[in-house]
């Protein structure tokens, strides 16, 4: 299925996320992410914060790349670190991509919209050889507004 910019505006809104960082915690962390469309609705801005020490505040920029028919996530968060993910969604399905070399590894995340459109089930996975891949941490999105 071709992307098209206009099917980004699904995501606009206020979020409360839940992540499973820690497979023993009582309590899963529990953050806010808002999107919003940048005047001119050719950029998406998600901006995240997470009431967990260990999990970083931050902001993505996604572009839809004509050329390309696809998207980028253009990720920045409060360690400094920046990164780009190849994204896509069609089919309800959001899905992130990025493939590094070493030292670093890769990371893909593959989340899933409800049939109202109110709940995102996601899991983040990562990859030392861009192989195999291993489970990092479930991470879910509820509307909130």
């Amino acid at each position: 299925m071709q992307q098209r910019p206009d099917a980004l505006g699904l995501f606009v809104g206020e979020w409360s996320m839940t992540a499973g960082f820690d497979p023993i915690a009582p309590v899963a962390p529990i953050g806010r992410t808002t999107f919003s469309w940048l005047p001119g609705r050719r950029f998406l801005i998600q901006r995240w914060d997470i009431e967990y020490p260990d999990a970083p505040d931050g902001i993505a920029i996604i572009e839809f790349v004509p050329e390309q028919a696809t998207y980028l996530q253009h990720y920045y968060d409060s360690r400094g670190v920046a990164r780009v993910y190849e994204m896509m969604f069609a089919n309800s399905v959001w899905t992130l991509l990025r493939v590094a070399t070493e030292p670093d590894f890769s990371q893909r995340f593959t989340g899933t919209f409800s049939e109202d459109g109110n709940t995102i089930v996601g899991r983040w996975e990562r990859s030392n050889d861009g192989l195999s891949w291993t489970p990092d941490f479930d991470l879910t999105y509820r509307r909130a507004r």
